[in-house]
């Protein structure tokens, strides 16, 4: 059977790691510490502490691998967290596994456009911030030792939406002059695309956005949400939170990935919202 490694067995590493083992791969995940290990010791595969940025410890823990999924988080971090996460350990995984098919995700925060355009994966990426730089850097280490990049929209999914988070704190605003396109993506999408991408031959320049069908308007986002939660709209005014992913506006398009096969099972927004994550809040006072 095939063996791979989950480095980085966290949200979409452990969606990942429980796909291919379902599917029959031998399966090992790496956690950043042992501490988290122990928490998914029930899992039906082992899970080791191992920090991908620490050469000694990849080197400690390196065996024969078919594939190599570097999924490690920076936890939000800053450039250099970027830099010892993303660049040092997707470096030391190439160094210590020179057999073994890479596949990195990145971001679709390399795309910097601004304008609203859709963009593909040929499309230009200036990005303004330097730990988007960083992750182009990455790619670029991973693409020249022909790995796969995998460049991932704003994940969500159960427990997990940053723009639901916000809508019920209170801290949303609506900015209509400001208004942009949000991208985002399933996690069980993502591990279907992850799973997709290892699983054929490799074909050409091996960058893949994965997106699901629909950008949606930020503001038409918690339209929906105040309808479908009977809840006020979120107040008028200029939001003063940084956006993680930057200032961009773009629709970033997922028409290669699908070129595979690859069929999102939450499409939109919408989809993902009441088949996935309303489902899964307890104790809210939802609209029935």
């Amino acid at each position: 059977m095939p063996r791979i490694l989950i480095a980085g067995c966290g949200y979409i590493g452990q969606a990942a790691a429980d796909l291919f083992h379902a599917a029959g791969w031998a399966v090992e995940g790496w956690t950043r510490s042992t501490e988290s290990a122990a928490r998914l010791s029930a899992k039906p595969y082992p899970v080791r502490g191992v920090d991908v940025s620490r050469r000694a410890q990849v080197a400690e823990c390196a065996k024969t691998f078919d594939a190599v999924i570097n999924c490690a988080s920076s936890s939000g971090g800053d450039a250099e967290m970027y830099r010892q996460v993303y660049l040092d350990g997707a470096r030391n995984l190439l160094e210590m596994f020179p057999g073994s098919k890479l596949l990195f995700t990145s971001s679709t925060s390399v795309y910097a456009q601004r304008d609203g355009s859709w963009v593909t994966e040929e499309s230009e990426t200036e990005p303004a911030r330097e730990t988007s730089r960083v992750l182009l850097e990455t790619e670029g280490l991973v693409l020249d030792r022909r790995g796969i990049v995998a460049r991932l929209a704003g994940i969500y999914g159960p427990g997990r939406s940053a723009l639901l988070n916000k809508f019920l704190a209170g801290t949303a605003t609506i900015d209509p002059e400001n208004d942009r396109f949000v991208n985002q993506v399933h996690r069980d999408d993502i591990a279907a695309a992850l799973f997709l991408l290892l699983s054929r031959e490799a074909e050409g320049t091996e960058i893949y956005n994965v997106v699901d069908d629909q950008p949606i308007l930020q503001s038409e986002c918690y339209r929906w949400l105040a309808q479908r939660l009977n809840r006020p709209l979120p107040p008028l005014g200029k939001s003063k939170q940084q956006r993680k992913r930057g200032d961009s506006n773009k629709r970033v398009s997922n028409a290669k990935l699908r070129r595979l096969g690859w069929t999102p099972r939450y499409p939109a927004f919408a989809d993902a919202m009441e088949k996935s994550i309303l489902p899964n809040l307890s104790g809210l006072d939802v609209k029935c």
